[in-house]
Formats: structure tokens, C-alpha cells, sequence
């Protein structure tokens, strides 16, 4: 799961959207380095991202991937289940997903001191709708391109957005049969 869901799954509180998206962010022991409730959103985050990773569901939708992309398929599905959960929010949630993006860009842009890389990117993030736009398609080709600017190997992002046209309808089953699962596992895990 990309932004967009983890800010979801992750609960309303404010502690609990920041920690939801600093899952990405911090790395390593949490033990005493934010708020209860903050570290108790980032370890759901990891949570969800285990789940996420071992599930049937999950492990089939990447063995839809060719052999030579498997290597960046879970990026890929990550940010095409972001699309998904965009392009048909009404389904899974019942605040509209303009209120939902722009309550969590006030909160994200009224806290102080934001982790690493976050702090740079969190003002571009906001001002460009970057969790509204995941709803249009050609944007994830932007997004791609962001990710393989940051990757080692950036050419094992090339051609991707053909492969996804192909693989639409397939994944966006996967991610109609995953997504309720890990609603409710997410549910159990948060602390509200």
C-alpha cells in the first residue's frame, strides 16, 4: 500500500494520519521517539505493509508481472492499489475524497518538524493534490518516474505504464478482493 491507503487504514486522529504516512519516513526502534499515539500509527503502517506483503491476494496480483519487472512489481502494485482506492473512494469511504486530502494536507503542513525526506517533499504534496491526483491514471506515470529517479537501478521502471494498461482490469480485481480484507485487519490493529 502506497500513501493514500495507509492515511485510510490508518485512523482520523491527527497523531494517527502523521504516524500513518511516517511509516515510510522513520526508520528503525520507535520505543520513546514520538507520542503514543504517533508511534502506535507508524507501527500499524508496518503492520499493514506485512500483511500487505504476505497476502494471497497480494502474491498473486504480483505474479501477473513479468518475470523481469518481479523485482519492482511491488512498488508498482503499491502505487496502482493508491489509484485504485482513488478512483473508486466512494466505495471504501464515506467522507469525499477532496475533504479527506485536504483535512490531512492541514494537518501535515501545521506540524512543525516532519521526518527526513518528508519535510522537503510535504509542502509539494499538498500544494499538488499528490493523493487526489493517484485518481488519474496518467499521473502514475509522473509517479513512476519520481520513484526511478530514487532507485539504484532506474531502468527496471521503464515500460511499466504499457504492462499496467494490460494488467488493469486483472489488478483492480486483486485490489476490489484485498482492499475490504485489510480494512478490517487494519480496523482490528488501530488504536482509537
Amino acid at each position: 500500500m502506497n500513501y493514500l491507503a495507509h492515511l485510510h487504514l490508518g485512523g482520523p486522529a491527527p497523531q494517527q494520519l502523521l504516524g500513518s504516512l511516517y511509516g515510510d519516513f522513520v526508520k528503525g526502534t520507535l520505543e520513546g521517539r514520538f507520542p503514543p499515539m504517533l508511534e502506535a500509527a507508524i507501527r500499524l503502517h508496518r503492520h499493514i505493509d506485512s500483511y500487505t506483503d504476505s497476502h494471497p491476494v497480494v502474491l498473486a496480483a504480483l505474479a501477473r508481472f513479468p518475470q523481469e519487472r518481479r523485482r519492482f512489481a511491488g512498488i508498482v502494485l503499491d502505487v496502482f492499489f493508491d489509484h485504485c482506492l482513488a478512483r473508486h473512494w466512494s466505495d471504501y469511504a464515506q467522507q469525499p475524497l477532496a475533504q479527506f486530502t485536504d483535512a490531512f494536507y492541514k494537518v501535515l503542513l501545521a506540524e512543525p518538524v516532519l521526518p527526513g525526506r518528508l519535510a522537503r517533499i510535504a509542502p509539494f504534496m499538498a500544494e499538488d493534490d499528490w493523493l487526489g491526483a493517484y485518481g488519474d491514471f496518467a499521473t502514475l506515470e509522473q509517479v513512476f518516474g519520481g520513484i526511478a529517479r530514487r532507485l539504484s537501478r532506474p531502468e527496471g521502471m521503464a515500460g511499466v505504464m504499457p504492462e499496467l494498461e494490460r494488467l488493469y482490469e486483472p489488478l483492480l480485481g486483486d485490489f476490489r478482493e484485498f482492499y475490504p480484507q485489510l480494512q478490517a485487519f487494519a480496523a482490528a490493529g488501530r488504536k482509537d
